[in-house]
């Protein structure tokens, strides 16, 4: 099996991930401001669960070859994406003692705790495809809007964002993480019992990132 076989077995779920309102509003420039400011200090939560994840995947790993794999993208995660995080919030008046002392939202608590339960009662796998939707799907969401008939970038004020996730350095890495997600699960069969569980589990965290969108527009409510 590979990433796509995982992406077919929940494919509405998945379309409702990745053309969600959320992302279509901030496409064409109406996406409420307080549901983006939301969604920016729940976003600095989920990154500190994210590298948790990363750190757990090498305190998951059994030789010195797969504790070296995850290194790259968790230093990425503390020392730039975190950094890029705080400065580009700081544009919106955000500080970083700020999304500090942010309460978790339900949405945000239940995903990265999904994630991290699953990393820690199964393996290496299970782990990474609980991280999958969140890379690929970002990336799915940025090629998409960058060419779609109804994304507005003059005047926009997410126009960034679209940018971010659209643009090459972000759409390479997530290359990278698929390339190694299919290399993990090259040699398992998707009809097989530990094929259907690798499932379920990207579906579960598919729909987690459908309720990290809508609590951002809930919260503008």
């Amino acid at each position: 099996m590979n990433y796509q076989d995982l992406i077919s077995d929940c494919q509405q779920d998945w379309n409702d991930y990745t053309e969600h309102d959320f992302v279509n509003q901030l496409a064409m420039s109406s996406l409420n401001k307080h549901a983006y400011l939301h969604y920016l200090k729940q976003d600095f939560l989920f990154l500190k669960h994210y590298a948790r994840a990363y750190a757990l995947a090498i305190f998951k790993s059994t030789t010195l070859e797969e504790m070296r794999e995850p290194l790259p993208s968790l230093t990425a995660l503390l020392e730039t994406e975190m950094s890029h995080h705080v400065e580009y919030c700081s544009t919106w008046g955000l500080t970083e003692a700020d999304m500090e002392g942010e309460s978790e939202d339900f949405g945000t608590v239940s995903y990265t705790r999904y994630v991290l339960d699953t990393g820690m009662a199964g393996d290496r796998t299970d782990l990474f495809v609980a991280l999958a939707p969140c890379a690929i799907g970002y990336a799915v969401i940025g090629k998409r809007l960058a060419s779609w008939q109804h994304t507005l970038l003059e005047g926009n004020p997410y126009r960034s964002w679209i940018e971010l996730y659209s643009g090459e350095d972000f759409q390479t890495a997530v290359d990278a993480t698929i390339r190694r997600l299919d290399n993990m699960l090259e040699e398992i069969p998707l009809h097989s019992q530990r094929g259907q569980r690798l499932c379920e589990i990207f579906k579960t965290a598919t729909r987690m990132e459908v309720a990290f969108w809508q609590q951002g527009l809930n919260a503008a409510k």
